[in-house]
């Protein structure tokens, strides 16, 4: 046999047996007559000792490192312990060994402080897959699929796998779409999520299914976005959506209890789409602090239900306030003594385009109970006390006040708690906060289009007290500031998305399983009935059928290890991601494919210029 013990096996109880281990060379020192060899594997790092002896043998065969290494010999106590690795009490006396396979020199460091670029590594990952964080991230990865196999198991579901190769119906992001040689002129789309057969599945009778699946979309890419993802993907059937809810609190409970050893007691907190959009500018908001959006002015037809406080604001000359569509505040604590360098940075940071504001307004709380402002030459004590008030700043506190039109002005307000969180330390990344975000809004407009589209996607049911809103055909509104006033606008989907720390890391809804439900929301999203039958007649005639009443969610798999992983990025925890180009620069793909295929395929290429 290669081994008996791995790197990472052998303990002060295993002193003086005879032991064989085999792995990569860390690292050699030579000291005098004696040669220390650190060798690495998946499970650790064991200290081997080569004395005098076998110096002949390592003149004849010198180690470098990476080196494929097989060795025999003897465990014994170290005179100089390491705390610092589990096998840091014993080291193996060296007896024998073989080279099994030599290594050129790597292109970096193989260790946690890797000289490496991400390009470098990318480039040799296999290499940097020997790293130990990054074998850390995978042991991450496998014990969240591990835990959610178990505690889905225990549940009843039952893991059912779906097509790759399915039909393009494109709504919503790209399609990867798939050539058939068998079918000339015909293509194969990769599925961006197995929504309709899990649908179809419940039709089937199978009333608890899963799968930890491959999704694909040809989309712009980002630190939490890849060409290909993996989802931890759901249906039961005869629910309703408090079950999908207690079911799948209990999910990531479990993946809490099991990755992290983290026993998650508190009740998990609820919130409309309403509400979040209010109370934090967004709808996965980081609920972990305290700060929190004061609306002083914003457009009535958004939030017809809320009180207007804009007097507060308007009508002192301060045209930044007075033409605005919305003004936000937020009260950072215990800021009030940030200088003026501080205060302008903060005004750069909102003017980037990323966050697209022109300026920033200040209002100093000061711990003697008197205000300054940005804005001193328009508002007085008395009004900035009322807005100190109604922001619900202390003293101590700085507001922070930006302008402009609704939907950017309220990005930005959030992207500024967010960041203001971060920089007073209130997002600590062991602490994990859990709420479920309620009521979305079934439909979004797509003003690019100047038509409605399926704000989740077209087969999430409504709430039923909104059904008779549904009309039977997307009308082009003619001026698209007046879209909020039409009726979809207020019908409200019978959704809900899964939060962690400021991140959607699941979402999910109640589906529609009746016929002349599904073709009433496809003809509302403008889809004619040849449309209907060409992209989705397979689901309509599954509903004559005797389709249950049903349910799912999908959970963002990959993010849901970064965050739990303590990274930004997904990429660090998949074995082989692609670039931010969608390039994987290993095996260099995307490429060129041979011209015999093309004829096969009977297909010929004509790129635009």
């Amino acid at each position: 046999m290669f081994r008996t013990h791995t790197c990472g096996q052998l303990r002060l109880e295993n002193k003086n047996e005879t032991v064989t281990l085999a792995g990569w060379v860390q690292t050699v020192r030579k000291f005098g007559s004696i040669t220390f060899v650190d060798l690495r594997d998946r499970y650790g790092i064991t200290q081997l000792l080569f004395a005098e002896s076998l110096n002949a043998s390592l003149e004849a065969n010198p180690l470098g490192r990476e080196y494929v290494l097989q060795v025999s010999g003897t465990v014994n106590e170290r005179s100089n312990k390491n705390t610092n690795i589990p096998t840091g009490e014993i080291e193996l006396a060296v007896s024998s060994f073989t080279i099994l396979n030599k290594s050129a020199v790597p292109p970096f460091t193989i260790q946690d402080d890797t000289d490496g670029g991400d390009d470098l590594r990318m480039k040799y990952r296999y290499l940097d897959l020997r790293r130990n964080a990054v074998k850390k991230n995978l042991e991450l990865r496998y014990a969240v699929g591990r835990s959610t196999r178990n505690y889905l198991h225990e549940n009843n579901f039952m893991d059912i796998e779906t097509p790759f190769l399915i039909k393009s119906t494109p709504e919503g992001a790209r399609d990867f779409v798939v050539p058939s040689r068998m079918n000339a002129g015909q293509f194969y789309a990769l599925p961006q999520s197995p929504q309709t057969f899990k649908q179809l599945l419940m039709v089937s009778g199978y009333d608890r299914y899963y799968q930890i699946v491959k999704c694909f979309r040809d989309e712009d890419l980002r630190a939490d976005r890849q060409p290909e993802f993996t989802q931890i993907d759901c249906e039961m059937c005869f629910v309703e959506q408090e079950d999908i809810l207690q079911t799948f609190e209990g999910l990531v409970k479990r993946i809490f209890k099991d990755v992290k050893g983290i026993e998650y007691t508190e009740k998990v907190e609820r919130m409309t789409w309403e509400n979040a959009m209010w109370t934090y500018g967004n709808d996965k908001p980081d609920i972990r602090f305290e700060i929190k959006l004061c609306n002083l002015k914003f457009p009535s037809h958004t939030f017809p239900d809320r009180k207007d406080i804009s007097s507060l604001v308007s009508g002192t000359g301060f045209n930044v306030f007075d033409d605005a569509e919305s003004v936000i505040a937020i009260a950072a604590p215990g800021c009030s003594e940030y200088t003026r360098k501080q205060t302008d940075e903060l005004t750069e940071w909102v003017k980037r385009p990323q966050v697209g504001m022109k300026g920033l307004v200040f209002i100093k709380c000061n711990i003697d109970g008197t205000y300054k402002s940005s804005v001193d030459k328009f508002y007085n004590t008395e009004r900035l006390k009322a807005i100190a008030d109604a922001a619900n700043a202390k003293a101590g506190d700085l507001i922070l006040i930006v302008a402009g039109p609704e939907e950017r002005t309220r990005k930005a307000a959030s992207d500024l708690r967010m960041y203001m969180g971060t920089t007073l330390g209130l997002r600590k990344a062991d602490d994990y906060k859990l709420l479920w975000v309620l009521d979305f809004p079934l439909f979004e407009y797509a003003e690019e289009e100047n038509r409605w589209v399926a704000r989740h996607h077209p087969f999430t049911s409504p709430k039923p007290d909104d059904i008779g809103n549904m009309i039977n055909n997307n009308p082009v509104i003619e001026n698209a500031a007046e879209y909020l006033k039409h009726p979809y606008a207020n019908i409200k989907a019978n959704a809900y998305d899964m939060v962690l720390n400021g991140n959607e890391i699941g979402g999910g809804s109640i589906r529609i399983y009746q016929k002349e439900l599904q073709e009433k929301m496809f003809a509302a999203l403008g889809m004619d009935a040849r449309e209907q039958q060409h992209k989705f007649g397979f689901l309509l005639g599954a509903f004559e059928y005797g389709a249950p009443p049903h349910g799912g969610i999908a959970f963002g798999f990959d993010r849901l290890c970064s965050i739990l992983g303590g990274s930004e990025s997904i990429r660090d925890f998949i074995a082989f991601p692609k670039n931010n180009s969608g390039r994987d620069v290993m095996i260099d793909a995307p490429s060129t494919i041979d011209e015999k295929q093309f004829e096969e395929l009977q297909i010929k290429l004509n790129l635009h210029s």
